[in-house]
């Protein structure tokens, strides 16, 4: 029976005249070899139809010497012939004589059509004999300026999208640019060339092409003489008002730009653990080490004793004006009240207790550097610490950092701060410590904070005002599910630095005058 099943499956295989001599010769083994069982039979009977399969294959003609061609698709032979030409005169409404195109070409679609707009003054408004708008429910929105520093991206086609949905009917659309100190200035810096001019055509050309309804005749720029008056006009009022005030804070110091930078423009970047890094500035073969936390002694004044501390920044004890531990840690119960030494410079460091150091981390104890760490500022404030910076603009140490350190940069302070620990014997160890970095979003630089004089908006008072506005339903947050975070938002406001160290941009309106002169009461 078996051998009846296989001989019935090779007869019914007949070798073809184009097969190969080694697939007849398959084919005649396969008769002599029988098989005796029913697996066997199966496994046979799956030989055979492959064995099916490539007689089959080897009977297909044999293609010419030259090899076949594939053949091209007729759609696409259709799209390549189809090569579209605006024949609409310029200003004139679009041509629809032509014949439609089989598939979507943007080019056919969106050709004639924003001429025409522009030829028939949609974009303007109505205005009277006398240049007065008709209407007197006058509402103008400013186009969120792009930077002058590139192209539009992905996003800028969306908003614009959004917008233009939103403002379209009735409402005046005004374009711009923003003259985007810091990113224009980086740029500049980095190709020796002024990009305003170079990158605001093509921006307009890229707003043209998708189909934003905007008012050409009125397009600002930011630095533009009338704007920068605006500017400073606006700053002198806010400033009379008490919205607009001076302060000595921690800000985020780009040292590469030379420049404070707001939160917006600084990214943080996750180090998994130890990572040498280049750092601008420093030679490309230089790298640096982060992502660890070093730990070294301070002796305790009029004592053998020593008091550990742990951080990620040792180049910054030179600046260190007080050690910090929890007041309920019982291992640091008996030195409350007293100070430490540091080893380096002429300096008592007090021993404070506060409740924001965390018992569980570190050694328990944390050295206060004041001005060169948000909450070491905030320590500093709440126990009238000394604010000692370290930091010349340049990024290389100042007197108050000794004279051993000072004029280094700040990272070769860092190696050079971790050895003399290890030689005065203070040094404990160094391990892994999965941190942050906060970076400069332009330069790419390693930010520092920086206690400096800036400038600064009040934005309580103007926080207030807006979630009273929108609580009365005089402002409409749409989608409505995004008003908790509008409120969210308002409600954590904090003041706002508006000044920076640039030349790309509009001065501060404001002399400062010292004088040596007594001045009599």
């Amino acid at each position: 029976m078996h051998s009846n099943i296989t001989h019935l499956n090779l007869v019914s295989i007949q070798p073809s005249s184009n097969m190969s001599e080694s697939a007849v010769a398959a084919l005649e083994e396969a008769s002599l070899d029988a098989p005796q069982t029913k697996s066997a039979a199966k496994k046979e009977a799956k030989r055979q139809e492959k064995l099916a399969k490539l007689a089959a294959k080897s009977s297909k003609p044999v293609p010419s010497a030259g090899g076949s061609k594939k053949k091209t698709p007729a759609a696409k032979i259709a799209n390549e012939e189809e090569v579209f030409v605006n024949t609409t005169p310029q200003g004139e409404k679009k041509d629809l004589s032509q014949p439609m195109a089989s598939g979507y070409n943007p080019e056919a679609v969106e050709s004639a059509w924003y001429d025409w707009w522009e030829a028939q003054g949609f974009f303007l408004p109505r205005l009277t004999p006398q240049g007065r708008p008709v209407s007197k429910d006058v509402f103008v929105i400013p186009c969120p300026p792009p930077n002058v520093t590139g192209s539009l991206h992905i996003g800028h086609a969306l908003t614009t999208a959004i917008q233009d949905g939103l403002i379209r009917w009735t409402t005046l659309f005004v374009p711009g640019f923003d003259h985007a100190g810091i990113s224009t200035q980086s740029v500049v810096e980095n190709r020796f060339t002024e990009p305003q001019n170079e990158y605001q055509a093509r921006i307009t050309n890229q707003l043209r092409r998708l189909g934003g309804s905007y008012d050409w005749t009125r397009t600002a720029f930011t630095m533009d003489e009338r704007l920068s008056k605006a500017v400073v006009e606006t700053f002198c009022l806010l400033h009379e008002d008490g919205i607009i005030y001076r302060a000595n804070r921690l800000v985020n110091w780009c040292v590469k730009m030379n420049t404070t930078l707001s939160n917006l423009e600084v990214e943080a970047v996750t180090i998994p653990g130890r990572t040498l890094l280049n750092v601008p500035g420093y030679e490309a073969k230089e790298k640096f080490e982060f992502g660890v936390m070093v730990s070294f002694a301070y002796p305790i004044e009029n004592s053998d004793d020593r008091i550990i501390v742990a951080t990620t920044r040792p180049e910054t004890m030179v600046g260190d004006t007080a050690i910090a531990v929890h007041p309920d840690d019982p291992r640091y119960t008996k030195y409350h009240g007293k100070f430490a030494v540091h080893p380096f410079l002429n300096r008592r460091l007090p021993i404070v207790t506060d409740t924001y150091v965390d018992m569980e981390k570190g050694t328990g104890a944390v050295k206060i550097t004041p001005a060169h760490d948000e909450n070491d500022y905030g320590i500093g404030k709440r126990h009238n610490l000394e604010f000692i910076n370290i930091l010349n603009d340049d990024g290389t140490f100042n007197e108050n950092a000794g004279e051993r350190f000072k004029g280094m940069k700040r990272y070769h302070a860092r190696v050079a701060v971790v050895q003399a620990l290890k030689d005065a014997g203070l040094y404990i160890e160094t391990k892994d410590n999965p941190m942050e970095i906060r970076i400069c979003s332009k330069s790419g630089d390693i930010i520092e904070p920086v206690l400096k004089p800036q400038w600064y908006v009040n934005c309580a008072p103007l926080a207030e005002e807006a979630i009273k506005r929108t609580r009365a339903g005089e402002l409409r947050i749409t989608p409505q599910q995004s008003e908790n975070e509008w409120y969210r938002w308002l409600e954590g406001i904090q003041d706002w630095c508006i000044s920076r160290q640039l030349w790309w941009d509009t001065d501060v309106p404001l002399t400062s005058c010292e004088s040596r002169a007594r001045i009599k009461t």
